[in-house]
């Protein structure tokens, strides 16, 4: 995914294309960035967005497929994901065509991502259980020390609740990790993340 927001602007026979791309980790946070950067005065605001399984794409009046569609096809033909690319044209008085627009458009797009700084997306997983109050120090430090971290934490009557996030590739280390330290007593659960995925274009 990116690193951070990115802009690349293009002067296409007398048209400019701004391209402004951003990582969201949900389509609200997607269309809240697409809103944030639209500009009202401009002939068009083409964007997409593709984050797991979700994405979605609009032409903004330009005709159908030829804007919001490629520059979707070059977020995942580039390999992002959680990322929110917007195309703002101003038009310049020459048309450009179908094949003129699907080129400036996904061009535009695609020069704006060539060269965005990139950040690995790390698969999370979420996991609760309850240990006793002798083994709780221990526990968070030997957790801390795995790459997990500490959501929240809830002492009870019955021990220390705890709640951690980890990288999914060290999930069985860690469940192995947690069952020997309380000696097999923790019942570790996974918490499930409830995303609803809308699918458009």
């Amino acid at each position: 995914m990116l690193r951070e927001p990115v802009m690349l602007e293009r002067d296409i026979k007398k048209s400019i294309f701004l391209a402004q791309a951003a990582p969201v980790s949900t389509p609200t946070e997607a269309m809240e960035f697409i809103a944030s950067v639209s500009d009202p005065d401009a002939t068009h605001n083409c964007w997409a967005y593709l984050i797991g399984q979700t994405y979605r794409s609009d032409d903004a009046g330009e005709p159908g497929g030829t804007a919001g569609r490629p520059i979707l096809q070059v977020i995942e033909g580039q390999g992002f994901d959680r990322t929110v690319v917007v195309v703002t044209r101003w038009f310049g008085g020459t048309k450009l065509g179908v094949g003129g627009l699907v080129r400036a458009y996904g061009g535009t797009a695609a020069e704006c991502l060539r060269t965005a700084p990139r950040v690995p997306i790390v698969d999370m997983v979420d996991l609760t259980f309850t240990c006793g109050f002798s083994e709780h120090a221990l526990l968070r430090a030997r957790l801390e020390s795995m790459d997990c971290q500490i959501v929240g934490e809830d002492f009870g009557a019955a021990g220390v609740g705890m709640h951690v996030a980890l990288p999914t590739i060290r999930e069985a280390e860690v469940r192995t990790r947690i069952t020997d330290i309380t000696r097999g007593q923790a019942v570790i659960r996974v918490v499930e993340e409830d995303v609803g995925q809308g699918v458009g274009d």
